[in-house]
C-alpha cells in the first residue's frame, strides 16, 4: 500500500477518538467521569502510563462495559507501544479492544444514545485503520475502510455540536483539497467527496488548538504536520511543534518532531541541547531517530563527515527494526550519506545513496540538503 495513502488514513483516523468526547450522551453526562477521561487522555499523551492506568481503573469501575472503556485501554496500548508494529504481541490486545468497542457500539439499539455509540464505533474503526495502514496490512484496511464510510457521513451531523468538532471538519476541509493536489493519482477518488476549503480548514484547526482541552495535542500536531510536509512553512511548523513539546514534554514522538523542525530551520544549537539530553535507551524508536539527528548535526554543524557517516549507518540499522515507520528517517540518513560521498568525490556512491533515499522518502523535499 502507498505510504502516501497510509498518511491520509492516519490524518482521518486520528480524529475519530476525540469526536466521541464532546457529544452529550450517557457517559458524558457524568461530569466526574468526563473529568477523569480528560485526565486519562492527558497522562496517556504525556506517556505517564502509571498515572493514566490509575485513572483508567476509576473510569472502568464506573462504566465497566461501556465501549469507551475499551477505547481508552486500546489508546493507552497504542501509545505505550508506539510505534505499534505488527511484530509486537501487544497488537493482539489492541485489536481485541478496538473490535470489542465496535461490537458494543453497534449492539446499541437505544436511539437516545445513538450519537455516543456511533462515535465510539467510528473511533475504534479509525484506530484500527491507522494500525493496519501503518503496518502496510492492505487486506485488513480495505474491509474496514469500505464499511466505515456510511458511519463517517453520519458523523457530520455532529460537527456543530461543540467547538472540538472543528478539528474534524478542519482536517476534512484541508485534506479534501490539498491531498489530491499533491498526489494527483487520488483526484478521481476525491471527487466522490464534497469539496473542502483549505484556508478554512487551517482556521478550524487553529481554533481547536487554542480553545479545545481534548484536542490540543492532535490539533497542534496536525498544524505542525501540515505546515511542515504540505505547506513547507518551516517557521510555522516550528511554532506548533514547540508548543506541542511544551504541553507534552515526555512524548518522545512530539520531541522528535520538534528537533526535526529545529534542524530544518538550522537552529543547530537548540537541537543539539535536546539531542544531548536524550537518555541512552537502547534500540528504541526514538533513539534510532536521535542517532540520525546526530548524523545531521555532525554533518551540518561541524562538517565532521566521518562521525556523521557512522551515525547515519548506525541509525539506518537501528531504525530498520521498525519497518515502514522507519522509512522516513532512513531516507534522511541516506540523503546525508549521499551528500557526504558527493563532497568526497564519490559520485557513483552518492547516486546510489540518493536513489535509496528517494525510494524510501515520501516527502522528498524534506531532505536536509539545504
Amino acid at each position: 500500500m502507498s505510504i502516501k495513502f497510509n498518511i491520509f488514513i492516519k490524518c482521518i483516523g486520528l480524529l475519530f477518538f476525540f469526536n466521541l468526547l464532546t457529544v452529550n450522551a450517557q457517559m458524558l453526562r457524568d461530569t466526574a467521569c468526563l473529568n477523569l477521561i480528560k485526565k486519562d487522555i492527558g497522562y496517556t499523551y504525556n506517556l505517564q502510563f502509571d498515572i493514566a492506568g490509575d485513572v483508567f481503573k476509576q473510569i472502568s469501575q464506573l462504566y465497566p462495559e461501556h465501549p469507551i472503556v475499551f477505547l481508552l485501554r486500546g489508546i493507552m496500548t497504542y501509545w505505550e507501544n508506539y510505534p505499534l508494529i505488527h511484530l509486537n504481541p501487544s497488537h493482539i490486545s489492541f485489536e481485541k479492544d478496538m473490535r470489542q468497542c465496535i461490537y458494543l457500539s453497534e449492539s446499541n439499539k437505544d436511539p437516545a444514545y445513538e450519537s455516543e455509540y456511533l462515535l465510539a464505533d467510528m473511533c475504534a474503526r479509525g484506530m484500527l485503520l491507522m494500525f493496519y495502514a501503518d503496518n502496510d496490512l492492505s487486506l485488513e484496511v480495505i474491509p474496514i475502510a469500505t464499511s466505515t464510510y456510511k458511519y463517517l457521513k453520519r458523523s457530520f451531523y455532529f460537527s456543530e455540536s461543540c467547538i472540538d468538532l472543528n478539528y474534524f471538519t478542519g482536517l476534512y476541509n484541508y485534506y479534501r483539497e490539498a491531498y489530491p493536489r499533491i498526489y494527483p493519482i487520488y483526484k478521481s477518488l476525491a471527487f466522490i467527496f464534497p469539496a473542502g476549503d483549505m484556508e478554512n480548514g487551517l482556521k478550524q484547526l487553529q481554533t481547536t488548538a487554542v480553545k479545545s482541552f481534548l484536542l490540543r495535542a492532535e490539533s497542534y500536531f496536525s498544524l505542525a504536520w501540515i505546515n511542515l510536509y504540505y505547506e513547507h512553512n518551516y517557521p510555522e511548523s516550528l511554532s506548533y511543534s514547540r508548543i506541542l513539546h511544551e504541553l507534552y514534554p515526555e512524548n518522545r514522538e512530539y520531541l522528535a518532531l520538534y528537533i526535526k523542525n529545529l534542524l530544518l530551520m538550522k537552529k543547530y544549537d537548540e537541537a543539539e541541547i535536546l539531542v544531548s539530553a536524550s537518555s541512552e535507551e537502547a534500540k528504541t524508536y526514538y533513539q534510532a531517530q536521535v542517532m540520525i539527528f546526530k548524523g545531521i548535526l555532525h554533518e551540518k554543524k561541524y562538517q565532521g563527515y566521518t562521525l556523521a557517516q557512522e551515525f547515519y549507518n548506525n541509525g539506518i540499522v537501528d531504525i530498520a527494526f521498525f519497518g515502514d515507520y522507519g522509512n522516513e528517517y532512513a531516507a534522511y540518513a541516506y540523503y546525508g550519506l549521499s551528500r557526504i560521498n558527493e563532497a568526497n568525490g564519490e559520485k557513483e556512491a552518492s547516486k546510489i545513496y540518493r536513489k535509496k533515499a528517494s525510494k524510501l522518502a515520501d516527502f522528498k523535499k524534506i531532505n536536509f540538503d539545504n
